[in-house]
This record gives structure tokens, C-alpha cells and sequence, in this order.
């Protein structure tokens, strides 16, 4: 008898609210950060609209200062950082294993209502007002503002509890959970990523913790750890900020970047062309992350020697990231290239994640950076890393692993139709930001020159397109949803665990422990009879 799906076993309210399957874990990570994008991207085409003139538009000064603050809140802790770390990797990370759950289940249901705890914390200061500091909310204005910063520094703080506990959880797994014959150089690729993710989470999110703290303490109760004029000391803030919120890059990029790992081989149908620079790169990456904090401080004070070391330490991730873009490239040619919806998105996210990286080679320079500090350059700069490249990635892993979380198939014309749509818009709405920002428009700005009206017009029609293909993408997955055909197990023909079993998994995934014999992607070997499952 075939057991009953995750999704069948139990239908009732609570068997989802008390739940300690991973899959299910996922599943409510997927929409709660999925309405976070949804809210995120509303305050994002109200900032675009309100620009499309050079004075008032659609809303005030103030309430301007407020949109931004909150978009930038809810797009980089609400759904960036944990969008496919508590999502998919949740998820993925036990089936790619072998397992049939994370090492602490009850802990993993913990850290979503620890999410939705923080979650409420910044609805509470919403309806009390909202606040006008930035994400990065940088002393001493955070200190002395009127408006309410503290919720929204509590909900960022408890966010950060679900953060350490998902990574805390995940190492503990690969560590203790992996199938019998799976070492650490079969696992699939990401799988690694996840693991060196896991680790910024665990190390470097307590420091976030700790200078909000000390934010609030200063906000709440007058104590001046970072402002100038009680004696405190403005640039300590920046360097605790950066040291945690450069590594939150590569918590954005790095699982982005096993997507990419893992749709590339599937759809070239052909091994990866090094698996081990894929994934000793993956540590490269988060390794160096660590020390290259000070290029986002170049003009907050700062000797030409450390400077220096600090811009070349940042050329050093472009090396790694070099790797992977040449690894992923080669693994394409000379591939069978089935070109479907989840290589389309990877496709995006190949020509943004250069565009963007380029600039950021130009950035981690000392004498440019200069000219381009605060100007929408830096804009532009960081939403073709942060946002467009997860962005693509993560609807990239909705496209290729939809099948299996809901046991549907999608429409696959309409779904290229949306890539298409996503990546023009996105390069519409953000390329004109380098132009903006080289030609001196700061960030942050309410009001602007007019010469720069032409620029913002085009910025805002793509936010438009870019938006009209994630509501043409919502649409149809909620189609398939309910009308879309049957999933097959392997629709495909991918050659890790996950496709090994029905879609969607039963309960426990696996009807017997799998035994792994075979590397991850050995496309040179039939797909039958390679593995035990």
C-alpha cells in the first residue's frame, strides 16, 4: 500500500500548526516569507511611483522615509535572508540526505513562530507609526528619533533567534543525518551551500543581536554607546553592523547559488564540470565574507592601508564567485540543454549576478567608491546581487521544485512568459539606477533634480513589468495548484534523492533508509539501479 503524501496524511488546521515534519516546516516558511515579498514589493512600486515626478507625487516627505525604511526591514530580514535557507532548505536538506527529518524537529517548528513572533513585533510599530532610520538604522539619528524604532528593533531581534536555530539545525543534520555511503564529498551540491550558509547564520547573526541591542538601549533608555555627543563612538556601530550584514550577502546569495548548482546539471543533463570548485568555492566565499566588512565604510574614517587590504579582500569573493560562474557555464556546454521555466530563471540570474558583480569589483575600489558612496549606484549595485540574483534563484527553485512539493506541473509557456517578463523588468527598473547614481543622484532622496526625471520614469515603468510577471507567475502556480496535471516523480530526470521518491513525499520520505553508491549527478550511468532507495 502507497503511504499517504505530507500533504494527505493529516488535512486538519492544527495538524499544520503543531506540525514537526520539515516538509510541512517548509512549506509555511515558503508563504509567510512569500507574503513578506508581497508586502516588501508593494512599498517598492509605491517608492518608484512616488518618483516618477521630482516633488510630490503620491505621498509625503515623511511618509517617503517611512516606505523605504520598511521595505528594506521587510525585503532583507523577512524574505532575503530566510526566503530559501527556511523554505527550501528545510524542505530539501533531509530528503538530498537521505533523512526522514532535521536533527531537531520540535526546535525547526520553533522557528517559525519565533519568525511571526518578530513578524508581529514590526506590525505592532507599523500601527504605532512606523519608523524613518533606514534598515541600517545608523546612530546617532536611531537614537534620537521621535518616531517608533523600537518595535522594529525587537522584531528584528527575535527574527534573528529563527535564523541562528535553522542554522544551528541544519549542520546538526548534515552532520549526524546523511544516508549510509554518503560522505561529504557525495553530497548534492546544495547541500554545501546550505552548510556554509548555516555556519555565517550561527557565527555571525549574534552580532547583529548585539548591536541592535545596545541600538535599543541607547533608542529606549539614553545610554550613548554610539552616539557622539554622550561619548559614544558612531563608526563602532558601522563595524558591528557590516561584520554581520556583509556575511547576510552571501546568507542571500549562497543558497541562490546552490539552486543554480542544482538546476544547471539537471537540465544540461551532464556532470558538473568540477564538483569540488563548486563547492570549496562555496567556502571561499563564506570564509572571505568574513573579512571584507570595511568596504561599505571607506568614507567613515579609515587609513589608506586598511582600505587597501579591504578592497582587496573584496576582489577575493569575486574570485570564488568567478569559479562558480565558470564552472556552472561549462556544465552547459557541450550539455543536452532541455531549456524549461527553472533554466530561464537561471539564465536571469547568470546575467545579473555578473552585471551586479562586476560593479561590485568597481565598488571594493577606494577611489570609485568615493564618487559613488550613497548614490543610487550602490542602489542599483546591491539589488543586481541581493535582489535580483535571489530573486531569479528562488523563483528558479519554485519552478524546479514545485512538482514535488505539491505533486502539480505548471504551465510551462505561461512560465517562461513570466521569467521573460521578471528579468526585463528588473533590468529596466534598476539598470537606470547606475546611470542615476553616476550622475550624482544620492539614495534616499524625497525630492530631485529634474534632469533626472527621464531616468526615474523608466525605473518605474520596469518596477511596473517586473511586477506584472510575478503576478502572472502567482497566478498560474495557484492554478496548478488545483487544475494543473499530475506530477510524475521525476519530471526531470534529475539524478538526486529527491526525485527518487513520489510527488509529493509521504510523511517520513523514504519507504526504506536509501544506501548512496554513486555520486549526486552521475549522468554517465542509467538512472535505474545506481542507488537503493
Amino acid at each position: 500500500m502507497t503511504p499517504k503524501s505530507y500533504l494527505d496524511e493529516e488535512t486538519t488546521v492544527w495538524s499544520w500548526l503543531a506540525t514537526t515534519d520539515h516538509k510541512r516546516i517548509g512549506v509555511m516558511f515558503f508563504v509567510l516569507t512569500s507574503i513578506a515579498l508581497l508586502i516588501g514589493g508593494i512599498f517598492a512600486l509605491l517608492l518608484r511611483l512616488e518618483h516618477l515626478t521630482p516633488n510630490y507625487t503620491i505621498m509625503s516627505a515623511n511618509a517617503y522615509n517611512q516606505a523605504f525604511t520598511l521595505h528594506g526591514v521587510i525585503m532583507v530580514w523577512f524574505f532575503l535572508i530566510p526566503s530559501i535557507p527556511a523554505a527550501f532548505g528545510n524542505f530539501f536538506v533531509p530528503i538530498l540526505l537521505g533523512a526522514q527529518d532535521v536533527a531537531f524537529p520540535r526546535l525547526n517548528l520553533a522557528t517559525v513562530y519565533i519568525y511571526i513572533a518578530g513578524a508581529i513585533a514590526i506590525a505592532i510599530g507599523v500601527a504605532m507609526g512606523g519608523t524613518d532610520t533606514g534598515w541600517t538604522f545608523y546612530p546617532p539619528y536611531s537614537s534620537q528619533t521621535f518616531s517608533q524604532l523600537l518595535p522594529i528593533l525587537i522584531g528584528v531581534f527575535i527574527l534573528g533567534f529563527s535564523t541562528i536555530f535553522t542554522g544551528l539545525n541544519l549542520i546538526v543534520t548534515i552532520h549526524t543525518l546523511r544516508a549510509k555511503g554518503m560522505r561529504f564529498m557525495q553530497m548534492p551540491l546544495f547541500v554545501w551551500t546550505m552548510y556554509g550558509v548555516s555556519v555565517i547564520q550561527v557565527v555571525a547573526t549574534p552580532v547583529l543581536g548585539m548591536v541592535l541591542l545596545l541600538t535599543t538601549l541607547d533608542h529606549g533608555l539614553n545610554w550613548g554607546f554610539f552616539d557622539p555627543a554622550r561619548g559614544g563612538d558612531v563608526v563602532l556601530f558601522q563595524h558591528f553592523f557590516w561584520f554581520y550584514s556583509h556575511p547576510a550577502v552571501y546568507i542571500m546569495i549562497l543558497p541562490a547559488m546552490g539552486v543554480v548548482s542544482e538546476v544547471i546539471p539537471t537540465f544540461a543533463h551532464k556532470n558538473p564540470l568540477s564538483y569540488k570548485a563548486i563547492a570549496f568555492s562555496t567556502f571561499g566565499i563564506a570564509f572571505v565574507g568574513f573579512l571584507t566588512w570595511g568596504h561599505h565604510m571607506f568614507v567613515s574614517g579609515m587609513s589608506v592601508f586598511d582600505a587597501g587590504v579591504f578592497g582587496v579582500l573584496s576582489m577575493f569573493v569575486a574570485i570564488f564567485s568567478a569559479i562558480k560562474v565558470f564552472t556552472w557555464v561549462g556544465t552547459l556546454y557541450k550539455g543536452s540543454v532541455d531549456l524549461r521555466t527553472p533554466l530561464v530563471y537561471i539564465a536571469a540570474f547568470l546575467f545579473l549576478f555578473v552585471f551586479g558583480g562586476m560593479t561590485g569589483v568597481a565598488v571594493a575600489t577606494t577611489s570609485l567608491d568615493v564618487h559613488w558612496t550613497d548614490t543610487y549606484f550602490v542602489v542599483a549595485h546591491f539589488h543586481f546581487i541581493m535582489v535580483g540574483a535571489s530573486l531569479t534563484a528562488w523563483l528558479a527553485a519554485i519552478h524546479y521544485w514545485w512538482p514535488k512539493m505539491t505533486g502539480r506541473m505548471y504551465s510551462e509557456p505561461w512560465g517562461i512568459a513570466a521569467a521573460v517578463l521578471v528579468f526585463l523588468g528588473f533590468f529596466a527598473t534598476f539598470f537606470p539606477q547606475f546611470l542615476l547614481g553616476n550622475g550624482g543622484m544620492p539614495r534616499r532622496y524625497y525630492y530631485y533634480p529634474e534632469k533626472f526625471t527621464t531616468l526615474h520614469v523608466m525605473s518605474t515603468a520596469g518596477s511596473w513589468v517586473l511586477g506584472l510577471g510575478l503576478v502572472i507567475a502567482l497566478l498560474y502556480l495557484a492554478w496548478s495548484l488545483f487544475y494543473g496535471p499530475r506530477a510524475p516523480a521525476n519530471p526531470w530526470g534529475g539524478r538526486t534523492l529527491e526525485w527518487r521518491i513520489p510527488s509529493p513525499p509521504s510523511r517520513h520520505n523514504f519507504a526504506t533508509t536509501p544506501e548512496v553508491i554513486q555520486p549526486p549527478y552521475d549522468y554517465s550511468h542509467p538512472l535505474e539501479g545506481d542507488i537503493h532507495v
